[in-house]
């Protein structure tokens, strides 16, 4: 077990089990099933983490679709958690268009420096739906729907959010 792996979910009672993840394009796969899964599901807030989204399918038009209906309800919120945000841009232009209509709901945050190096690859659902990306060199992950791993994931990074700063600005001011 690593570091980011969470502790007494595997199996856990009552979790519903996503897309196995042992490849680049089966972690973009799960990313879309727990994106339409928290929809689904109501969430209220989805939470994304990872040092630079590299490899997230922010890109996708579809994606997008769904979560601009998604943020379209009331009180919905994408939380973004990252180490850095200055590949995002060419990485994920149409991302980078889309947002400034929702930067409302919107929230990217920053790590703190000594914080930064230990985020995980994670996708979180309020109601449950988690997608953790465990071994990013040999693309080990999972998928799934577990309230408890939620839980404790949330928590988890509460603590990291406490500390972070707003970050990834949709206007940048300069002379």
């Amino acid at each position: 077990m690593s570091g980011d792996e969470v502790p007494g979910t595997s199996g856990a009672p009552g979790s519903g089990r996503g897309p196995a993840i042992d490849s680049s394009a089966s972690w973009a796969q799960a990313l879309r099933w727990g994106f339409e899964s928290a929809i689904s599901q109501g969430a209220r807030c989805i939470t994304c983490v990872d040092s630079g989204f590299s490899g997230w399918p922010l890109n996708d038009e579809d994606l997008l679709t769904a979560l601009a209906a998604w943020l379209r309800l009331p009180m919905r919120r994408l939380v973004m958690l990252a180490a850095s945000y200055d590949k995002v841009p060419r990485e994920h232009p149409r991302l980078n268009g889309w947002r400034g209509h929702w930067s409302h709901a919107i929230e990217p945050w920053q790590a703190p420096l000594e914080m930064a190096t230990d985020l995980p690859c994670l996708l979180l659902g309020d109601q449950g739906t988690v997608v953790h990306l465990i071994d990013a060199e040999h693309w080990r992950g999972r998928a799934e729907i577990s309230r408890r791993a939620a839980h404790i994931w949330q928590e988890r990074l509460d603590v990291v959010l406490q500390r972070s700063e707003r970050s990834f600005a949709v206007n940048t001011l300069g002379l």
